[in-house]
């Protein structure tokens, strides 16, 4: 029997996918893209799918540092409904939080399409390179709309890949990876073959600096508590300044609010003692909205690791926990993509860095009863992320990065 080709989603952060539907509604949607392209809002904000998804490689992984990126995942999964139909679509929609409607579907590619246009352009002092790629067996036919589409939504390059020499297709992948991430996530892939016919790649690189940069004269080696029983010595950085400031009563936590130059956001959440479990169980939309409204400030005085951690996941073992079964299976309806009749996604890998330094950062109903800021007092409030805390890197309002520092 003839092996089962299969299609790879890769996500670099790095995030990947790619599909796509029928020829006349794929034409469809992009003429009303192009329509609709004045005015429109920037990507759709799925942020409750972004902490269902966090819980979910969180409880994978307890104990560890946890990193990804909420954005490449939700492009992927948005380029993969571009190629799906039945409950394949229907299931990847709702996982993102979308009603089923036209419009919904319609809204969810215009808003990736105008993030990927307005991250295209270079600012001073933050570099945010995101997109995705498609990698293809020249002896498989890819419909013509669903490139189409990749290229007009998404902005995604295009590769003939020899997959009859997977050696050579996975250094091509990889070198590009690469590439696009500056070095930082390299041997993305590793194991590919020949019954493999097209790799599709999404990636995220964040760089930034801090609005102010901690100097490196006060970062000092202290303690930081792993567990309460177990303590190691890591360079702490310190300055004294104003920053944003909340205390969340409604899960336990402190938020602290450090900015980069050029509109982005790191959010660094400490929990209170033994409630990181609270706090992970109650991150929702809202209560980040929350923490990004806020205007109080305070003078603190910081201490914050130094802090480079990485992850990589098998989305094909996390997303059918959140509802997305069927595109890793072999009812998976990826008709959109090409006539083959066999084609099945045979995995989603996920990989992700951040670094922490004191220049910047390398990458990516609560009522006032519940959920109160500290106003600017007389005396310096001391902060110290010294046991496990939770972070996330915000641009605008769009959540690139989410993560939980462990071991620094």
């Amino acid at each position: 029997m003839r092996p089962f080709p299969v299609l790879c989603l890769l996500l670099l952060s790095l995030g990947v996918a790619s599909r796509h539907r029928s020829r006349s509604r794929s034409r469809s949607w992009e003429k009303k893209v192009k329509e609709s392209s004045v005015g429109a809002e920037v990507a759709p904000r799925s942020e409750d799918f972004a902490f269902s998804l966090y819980r979910a490689l969180a409880s994978e992984a307890p104990g560890q540092n946890v990193i990804f990126s909420p954005m490449s995942v939700s492009l992927s999964l948005g380029m993969l409904s571009l190629g799906t139909g039945s409950h394949t679509k229907t299931q990847i929609l709702e996982g993102l939080g979308l009603s089923l409607q036209q419009s919904q579907e319609e809204k969810l590619h215009k808003g990736f399409q105008q993030l990927l246009q307005r991250f295209s352009q270079l600012r001073d002092g933050l570099q945010l390179g995101l997109g995705s790629a498609l990698f293809a067996d020249p002896n498989v036919h890819i419909r013509d709309s669903f490139l189409s589409a990749m290229k007009m939504l998404y902005m995604a390059d295009t590769f003939s890949t020899n997959f009859g020499n997977p050696e050579m297709a996975k250094k091509q992948i990889n070198d590009y990876v690469a590439k696009q991430t500056k070095g930082k996530i390299v041997d993305l892939i590793k194991d590919l073959d020949s019954t493999h016919i097209m790799v599709l790649i999404n990636y995220i690189f964040f760089r930034a600096k801090w609005e102010t940069a901690f100097s490196d004269k006060n970062t000092q080696q202290k303690t930081f508590y792993v567990t309460p029983k177990k303590a190691i010595q890591v360079p702490m950085m310190n300055r004294e300044d104003e920053y944003y400031y909340a205390i969340d009563q409604s899960i336990s936590c402190i938020v602290v609010k450090v900015p980069y130059q050029d509109n982005a956001t790191a959010l660094f959440i400490l929990p209170s003692e033994g409630r990181t479990q609270q706090v992970e169980n109650g991150l929702d939309g809202r209560v980040l909205r929350n923490w990004l409204n806020t205007d109080t400030k305070s003078l603190l005085n910081l201490y914050l690791p130094k802090f480079s951690i990485e992850g990589t996941y098998r989305l094909e073992k996390i997303l059918p926990k959140l509802g997305i079964r069927d595109a890793f299976t072999s009812h998976a309806d990826l008709s959109g993509i090409t006539n083959h009749a066999n084609i099945k996604l045979s995995e989603m890998v996920h990989a992700s860095v951040v670094e922490v330094d004191e220049s910047g950062t390398t990458a990516a109903a609560a009522t006032g009863e519940v959920f109160t800021f500290r106003s600017a007092r007389p005396r310096t409030v001391k902060i110290e992320f010294n046991r496990p805390f939770l972070f996330a890197i915000v641009e605008k309002m769009n959540l690139l990065f989410l993560g939980r520092v462990t071991h620094p």
